[in-house]
């Protein structure tokens, strides 16, 4: 009789199992960390300086308005005449209630401009507005 020593087989295969759980924790890790796409700005406008300035802590709740040099008005990706300010600032008021709207006016826009717009957004309901500008130095 002849005796074999029993040797320890080892597998050289690499296991897959994992592979899933691997791609998943990827795609949650690139679905949280990248940023989407912001708004293409088709106006130029230099902020005003301001004395003191706070941040708004919730920018998922701000809506936009650019007031360009040469008096034009942008809303999201569209440039919009002072008539549409009202139906679409009441739109985005209805899906989201709490919105605030920003204006980032030029500083050298005409006050009767922004009056003309601020008594737009009150028609609109939209009430809780920021005005932008950076920090004096």
């Amino acid at each position: 009789m002849k005796f074999e020593k029993k040797r320890a087989s080892a597998k050289t295969e690499i296991s897959t199992a994992s592979m899933p759980d691997i791609i998943f924790m990827l795609l949650l890790f690139f679905m949280v960390a990248t940023t989407m796409r912001e708004q293409e700005i088709f106006v130029k406008f230099i902020l005003p300086e301001a004395q003191s300035v706070q941040k708004i802590e919730n920018k998922r709740l701000v809506s936009y308005i650019w007031i360009g040099d040469n008096e034009r008005i942008q809303i999201d990706d569209n440039i919009v005449p002072i008539k549409k300010v009202q139906d679409i600032m009441y739109d985005k008021r209805v899906n989201l209630p709490s919105v605030i709207v920003s204006l980032r006016a030029d500083k050298n826009s005409r006050m009767g401009l922004i009056t003309d717009i601020q008594q737009s957004l009150r028609k609109a309901d939209a009430r809780r507005i920021n005005y932008s500008a950076t920090a004096k130095m």
